[in-house]
């Protein structure tokens, strides 16, 4: 289900995207990208009720909730929140939003994360930020997970964006060509590339390890190439999130779309 909400305005200041107001007349700033991620992550905000247990996603979009949810606990909602990255923790310290962990707390209400990709039927790609494997299981561990998002993440067909394989540094190149293998196997031949930080040197996720990067193009079949992934010795995680998301807000010039149950 698909239905449009609340039409956007430009906002100059921070907090400035509200419900209810008209669009801007014309000779305004355009709407920015920020301006739509802050639009989803204010009404996904708005969804924490007093006392729910929290899962904070991790990301551009994932940071203007983090300063929402931040906003109301000063505000006086009662809730506490797994951050699913070390950035994402910390943001949230700073806000002054109550943490546990799943050790503590293993079953959250809800979590709401972003995404680099969402087709229409809520399938998921994710992983931009390096994030996939704490996202993924902390994603599991809830509820209900809602997807906040520009409305320049909807797709028709998942692939696009490359998709992250998160994998062991020990037979690194062993576990490429049979990630590249499976990806031949399933229709949508591709490099995988080693993922680099800015000192050149490979990107280490927070757990430790390297992250394998795939330009696709087009995925023909999301579930059977994420079992082949998921088969491989030395591949951790991979950015198919399939199952996991139950509803998603995608801002566009137009408004809020919310697919899904939100």
């Amino acid at each position: 289900m698909v239905h449009n909400a609340r039409p956007l305005t430009p906002s100059p200041t921070p907090r400035d995207v509200s419900d209810g107001l008209p669009p801007s007349a014309g000779g305004s700033d355009p709407l920015t990208p920020d301006d739509l991620k802050r639009a989803a992550a204010e009404r996904a905000a708005a969804l924490v009720r007093d006392g729910m247990r929290i899962g904070l996603g991790t990301g551009s979009t994932a940071a203007h909730l983090v300063a929402a949810l931040g906003e109301r606990v000063r505000g006086g909602l009662a809730v506490v929140a797994v951050p699913t990255s070390e950035a994402t923790r910390r943001q949230a310290e700073g806000e002054g939003i109550p943490l546990t962990t799943l050790d503590e707390t293993p079953e959250l209400d809800l979590t709401i994360d972003g995404a680099d990709e969402i087709d229409g039927a809520l399938r998921l790609i994710k992983g931009g930020g390096g994030a996939l494997l704490h996202e993924k299981i902390v994603a599991a561990a809830s509820r209900r997970m809602i997807v906040i998002a520009d409305g320049s993440k909807r797709v028709e067909r998942l692939g696009r964006f490359p998709l992250p394989v998160e994998v062991v540094f020990f037979g690194l190149g062993a576990t490429r060509r049979a990630v590249e293998a499976a990806f031949a196997r399933n229709g949508c031949p591709g490099a995988a590339r080693l993922r680099r930080g800015a000192d050149g040197n490979a990107f280490r996720t927070d757990g430790g390890h390297a992250i394998l990067d795939a330009r696709l193009g087009a995925i023909p079949e999301p579930e059977a190439l994420a079992a082949a992934l998921a088969a491989i010795p030395g591949v951790v995680e991979h950015g198919l999130f399939l199952g996991l998301a139950s509803g998603a807000i995608l801002a566009t010039e137009a408004g809020l779309d919310e697919l899904g149950t939100v």
